[in-house]
């Protein structure tokens, strides 16, 4: 690109910042350094793996460290957030979040924990109805929690496992073909799980569609929503999602290896019958201190919990939260489009990079993936030399999550010159 069009985008992006309906948060976060390059700050594309830390995290941390140190085991109720109700405190911000009733949330343990506990509970092979759902392409983590799933019920995953693929040619499922699946061989399926945003392509899936078939085939739905959560609205709840689990290290900015988040629908927690993985903080709080060998699990998601929270783990989590319930997912989504469009217009001006990611706005999620020769490499070179954070799927994939909370349009120009000089070729 040459250096007349380089100041008119830039001025362009900078013009885009100023006038936006919903002015950026990145003074809430901290931003790392640029690698290299001449900006002194990153432009941190890679918040589909780690999100950035909200500067509020550091204080609620200090103020737990400092109240068991001032309370030690008294902390468990007469810290400022009594620790042995702190999961409560993310209840409704969570259920806000994720469009659910409050009593059908859970912050506790991590995602795949959750999938199991889930599956546990939902995943119930009987007769010819065996079949677990997912796409072919879902991140590797969930092809191994149904394939040891399968296992576990004495079957072979290679039978028991249906791996949606897309057509020849194609690179996105369509949902045609997963409701013509599900009306074709519905009765054999026990369980569709499928992940809202796909992490590779950043594709998003018609959530309430697929559920309503799935769930009229006779099949239990569930989602895996790490790309989701903060990501895209979601509507759990009046979509009648049987359950769904998601992290909150991505897009939810709660830390590496943060607490996930857990939803099972209302009609589900009020069935105390439901077989479940059992622990003490399952079982009804007022209760749980008589140390009795009968669980009484209470008529709500708590009751798929099993032992007492991480309070340090679930700190980050309630400041995140915070944040999402000030602003608001709608207008979120919306300056994620924003952002997202200019990303990809800009992109489409760079030969050498092939769009991976659904062009319709509706039909993506916060992520733009390119397929390029040497991802890796380029991921390296992004922010050596432009200080431009991403991040690669070997081989050949690059993705780029221009996260509403604190990236800029400026970044996304910043972005999309990088890419364009290492290309080498451009429009």
């Amino acid at each position: 690109m040459s250096s007349e069009n380089t100041v008119t985008f830039a001025d362009e992006a900078r013009r885009l910042d100023e006038t936006d309906p919903l002015p950026t948060l990145r003074g809430e976060f901290l931003v790392p350094p640029a690698p290299g390059g001449p900006h002194p700050e990153a432009a941190y594309f890679a918040g589909n793996s780690l999100g950035l830390q909200p500067a509020t995290v550091a204080g609620l941390l200090r103020e737990e460290l400092d109240d068991w140190a001032r309370l030690a085991v008294e902390g468990h109720t007469r810290a400022r957030r009594p620790w042995v109700a702190y999961h409560e405190l993310l209840r409704e911000p969570a259920a806000r979040l994720v469009g659910a009733l409050p009593h059908e949330v859970v912050a506790m343990n991590s995602l795949t924990v959750n999938l199991h506990l889930m599956m546990a509970t939902f995943y119930r092979p009987a007769g010819s109805r065996t079949r677990i759902v997912i796409e072919d392409s879902a991140f590797p983590s969930d092809s191994y929690a149904v394939a040891s799933q399968a296992v576990h019920h004495g079957l072979d995953p290679a039978r028991t496992v249906v791996r949606l693929r897309p057509r020849p040619g194609e690179e996105h499922l369509r949902t045609e073909d997963i409701l013509s699946f599900l009306e074709r061989e519905g009765a054999t399926v026990a369980l569709l799980m499928l992940g809202g945003v796909n992490y590779l392509t950043g594709q998003l899936m018609d959530m309430p569609a697929i559920t309503k078939a799935g769930r009229a085939a006779g099949a239990a739905v569930g989602w895996d929503l790490a790309h989701a959560a903060g990501n895209v609205p979601l509507r759990l709840h009046d979509w009648d999602v049987d359950f769904a689990a998601w992290c909150t290290y991505k897009y939810l900015n709660s830390g590496p290896g943060a607490v996930a988040g857990c939803f099972i629908h209302e009609r589900h927690v009020r069935d105390a019958s439901l077989p479940r993985l059992a622990g003490w903080w399952g079982t009804d709080p007022s209760v749980r201190f008589r140390m009795e060998p009968d669980i009484a699990p209470p008529a709500s998601a708590d009751a798929w919990q099993l032992s007492n929270p991480p309070i340090m783990a679930l700190a980050p989590v309630l400041a995140s939260l915070e944040i999402f319930d000030r602003v608001g997912m709608e207008a979120l989504r919306a300056r994620s489009e924003r952002l997202t469009g200019y990303l990809a217009s800009r992109l489409a001006a760079v030969r050498g990079a092939e769009p991976l990611t659904p062009a319709d706005p509706a039909a993506r999620g916060c992520q733009l993936s390119l397929r390029v020769s040497d991802a890796g490499g380029l991921v390296a070179r992004l922010a050596e030399r432009h200080g431009v954070i991403a991040d690669a799927r070997e081989p050949d994939v690059v993705r780029l999550a221009p996260v509403p909370l604190y990236c800029t349009f400026h970044d996304c120009h910043r972005a999309a010159e990088a890419i364009a000089d290492l290309a080498s070729v451009s429009a």
